[in-house]
């Protein structure tokens, strides 16, 4: 097995090498956007706002694009176009009939949404699992773990069938349209217990079969990869995850900061892990980290996806993070580092200049690296103090540094208070004897640090940080009731609106207090 890993390690350095790109970045993004215009022009969307007509301007086909195409969030977009496509309609906004809807996780809204996942969507992630697969080359990784397992923690691959079509969770959706190879040589738990519909008795099956996998690579999100791990730990009584994995050095992870989950993922280890942060949402794969020791996601640039960035400014966008129709908006080659943007993607699944909702920074802008920041509606800001998810995730990192517990979930909203506003906490925690002023004021502390207009207000109208400590299960039990458990779902960092008003309704329903109150 060393002599094949290292033969595949050799012959994964020779296809990168090959592969270099040599395009500049604005070159590449030119020539996606003209195949995505070419292959969209005889759609309803593409008539619609004649895509034709753009693609006879042959200099400045872009700028007619950007002039024509207004932007489009989810709902504009399901209720113009995407309905048709749930419907049967074929050619909607991409050719053919869609056989596949990703199913959002829902953080931006109580309903999930249902993203087109066209064959030519999946041939681009699979691109990128490829191209991701290439970088590893250049991390410090044993050869022998291209031979290994790859446990992928996501949705079940049972899609549920509706009118002519298949519906489920993105990760779900991939693994089941996984190469046969990959399938049936690398892929962890494999096809037969990823087919369990229900996230609950998938993990039971995937606990006890653990030890008999040799798992070189673990792909999902942090808090339920955590949750995995510890149950298989307790259920074969073990001390680490490496005592029944020893060859375990991979862990490819997404969706949300790793930061606060840092410390307590490492307790559960025997040895270092190499972490490497991918960005991958429903509508698609986008990029991953590719540069060791460096913080930034590197966008690819020709895999079927056009960017575009939004400066997340009062100029754009309204206090409730809706964008006007026609932003100010950058390309690749004029971001700069330390702006906040939100994303437009237009794509191989018939979505076009589409607000994906995040906000991204750059950290290298020659090199494409960003970091995601936050989303357009889940920030928060009752009177001005402007705080992103970021901010949020660096408070609660740094009280698990602090203080040495771990926060597996939490949640903040704005409330009013005395005349002015208080910022109302509900963290998730099983550590015991907590000092919950304590953890009140290094939230309150590290967030005047970081960010000038939170410190600013809370000496006039943010009057108080108010700290609920709950235990962590009550974040699942909420996320089992609004069928959200595993997979790719995330519980909201910001609750707002309906959100707000379902988890206090919940709360009350449950006769659910906080363990312990700040």
């Amino acid at each position: 097995m060393a002599l094949l890993g290292s033969l595949i390690s050799r012959s994964i350095k020779l296809r990168k090498r090959m592969s270099r790109n040599t395009a500049l970045p604005e070159v590449y993004q030119r020539r996606e956007l003209r195949k995505l215009l070419e292959r969209g022009q005889y759609t309803l969307f593409g008539k619609h706002y004649e895509f034709g007509r753009i693609l006879e301007e042959e200099v400045d086909f872009l700028n007619v694009f950007q002039q024509t195409v207004p932007v489009h969030d989810y709902d504009k977009m399901h209720d113009a176009w995407w309905h048709l496509a749930l419907k049967g309609t074929e050619n909607v906004s991409w050719p053919g009939k869609v056989k596949y809807f990703a199913l959002s996780s829902g953080t931006s809204g109580s309903a999930s949404k249902h993203i087109p996942v066209t064959s030519d969507m999946i041939r681009s992630i699979r691109r990128m699992g490829f191209r991701q697969l290439y970088s590893l080359v250049d991390f410090n990784v044993p050869e022998t773990a291209f031979t290994k397992g790859l446990l992928m923690l996501g949705g079940t691959t049972s899609l549920f069938e509706k009118d002519g079509y298949y519906e489920g969770d993105m990760s779900g959706i991939s693994a089941k349209n996984m190469p046969r190879w990959a399938s049936r040589l690398l892929y962890k738990p494999g096809q037969k217990i990823s087919k369990v519909p229900h996230w609950e008795d998938r993990i039971q099956q995937i606990v006890e079969k653990a030890p008999k996998w040799d798992v070189g690579t673990v792909c999902g999100v942090p808090a339920w990869v955590q949750i995995v791990f510890e149950r298989i730990i307790a259920h074969h009584k073990v001390g680490t995850i490496h005592d029944i994995w020893p060859n375990l050095s991979i862990y490819i992870h997404g969706g949300v900061s790793f930061e606060p989950y840092r410390e307590s993922f490492a307790r559960l280890l025997g040895k270092p892990l190499t972490y490497i942060e991918t960005y991958m949402a429903s509508e698609g794969s986008f990029g991953f980290q590719a540069r060791p020791g460096e913080p930034g996601i590197k966008l690819v640039l020709n895999n079927s996806i056009f960017y575009e960035f939004v400066p997340f400014n009062k100029t754009n966008f309204d206090e409730d993070g809706r964008c006007i129709a026609f932003p100010e908006t950058k390309l690749i080659h004029q971001v700069e580092e330390g702006v906040d943007y939100a994303v437009l993607l237009t794509t191989s699944a018939g979505a076009w200049r589409y607000l994906i909702g995040d906000v991204v920074r750059f950290t290298n802008a020659a090199e494409g690296e960003i970091i995601i920041v936050g989303r357009t509606k889940q920030f928060l800001s009752i009177c001005g103090e402007h705080i992103s998810i970021d901010n949020l995730t660096e408070a609660i990192a740094r009280v698990n540094r602090t203080l040495n517990i771990t926060v597996r979930e939490f949640t903040v909203y704005g409330t009013p208070y005395e005349g002015g506003f208080a910022h109302h906490w509900s963290i998730g925690t099983d550590d015991s004897a907590i000092d919950a002023a304590e953890v009140k004021r290094i939230l309150d502390e590290t967030l005047k640090e970081v960010n000038d207009d939170y410190a600013v207000e809370r000496a006039s109208a943010l009057k108080e940080v108010v700290v609920d400590l709950y235990p962590s299960e009550v974040f699942y039990d909420y996320m089992r009731a609004k069928g959200k458990e595993g997979a790719m779902n995330k519980f909201p960092r910001v609750l707002k609106g309906k959100q707000l008003s379902d988890w206090q309704d919940w709360l009350q329903n449950s006769g659910l207090k906080p363990a312990i109150q700040a």
